[in-house]
Formats: C-alpha cells, sequence, structure tokens
C-alpha cells in the first residue's frame, strides 16, 4: 500500500545518467577529450547500476 509513495531509484538514476551524457557531450562539444571521457566512465557505471536494478526488479516480479 505504501509502495505508491517510494520514490523509484531506478528512475533517479536514469536521471543521473541523463545528466552525466549531457555533461560529457557539452565537454567533448569544447575539446576537453579528459574530462569527456571520465564523465562517460561515470555515466556508464550509472548505467551498469540500472541493468543490475532492472535485472533484480524483474527476477522479484518473476517470483
Amino acid at each position: 500500500m505504501f509502495s505508491l509513495f517510494k520514490s523509484d531509484p531506478i528512475k533517479k538514476l536514469r536521471k543521473a545518467y541523463d545528466i552525466k551524457l549531457e555533461q560529457a557531450m557539452l565537454l567533448q562539444r569544447n575539446g576537453d577529450i579528459r574530462n569527456y571521457s571520465t564523465k562517460t566512465a561515470e555515466a556508464e557505471a550509472i548505467w551498469a547500476q540500472i541493468e543490475a536494478l532492472e535485472a533484480l526488479d524483474k527476477n522479484a516480479k518473476e517470483l
């Protein structure tokens, strides 16, 4: 019943992922390739967390 009021961690991570990718794109446009690669790596780490949570969610729904 109270799960309606819980925030969705996947949704928050997707938003953080989108922000990191946008920051990386702006860094790349400005020619700052070193920081671009850092932001891209951070975005990939967030994406790995998203995939892990989605896998857990899928397994929980199958039970």
